[in-house]
């Protein structure tokens, strides 16, 4: 549940846009530093780390969450990109919340995509997941609804909601929502 500092926030940055946010503007925050922890729920790993020092991303920390981010099912470790890390980032400021984000999915190869996609209806042909650009989520501290409502006011790409499922959808494509 956010709280009402931050529900005003989000509120004037859906009704005003970011510039009402100005440390949000770029997607990017202007922090010196950027850290994220992320939990893995199939897996049970973690990863917390500062991947964004001094002005510039840190590979070998963004290797791990790469790692982290893998298909689970075949293992396949692939990059995902950076902006997706920032959105992250950004949507945790939004929040005001400091848990770790849960990770439904991240990467999927493509032929767990496609196996995935025999099996539910909802999983798109080319998902951006299979090109390292989507991640699927929760932040435990904040109604499902409300980080919605927060990554949208990001316009930083796709948000999907699944309340049935408890996760919602982000990825770096074109700015859109379902």
């Amino acid at each position: 549940m956010l709280n009402r500092r931050a529900f005003l926030k989000l509120s004037l940055a859906a009704g005003a846009g970011l510039a009402a946010l100005p440390a949000l503007a770029g997607f990017a925050s202007p922090a010196r530093e950027r850290v994220l922890t992320l939990y893995n729920t199939h897996t049970g790993e973690r990863v917390q780390t500062t991947y964004w020092a001094d002005g510039r991303y840190l590979e070998t920390e963004i290797a791990r969450m790469n790692r982290l981010l893998r298909d689970h099912r075949s293992g396949q470790v692939f990059a995902i990109e950076h902006k997706l890390f920032d959105t992250l980032h950004d949507l945790q400021a939004l929040t005001g919340v400091r848990t770790e984000f849960h990770v439904i999915s991240g990467y999927r190869s493509p032929a767990t995509n496609a196996m995935l996609r025999r099996q539910h209806s909802g999983v798109a042909k080319e998902s951006l997941h299979t090109h390292g650009k989507a991640i699927d989520i929760r932040l435990p501290g904040t109604e499902l609804r409300d980080l919605q409502r927060a990554a949208l006011a990001l316009h930083a790409g796709g948000v999907g909601y699944y309340p049935q499922s408890d996760f919602i959808h982000l990825d770096t494509g074109r700015v859109r929502v379902w």
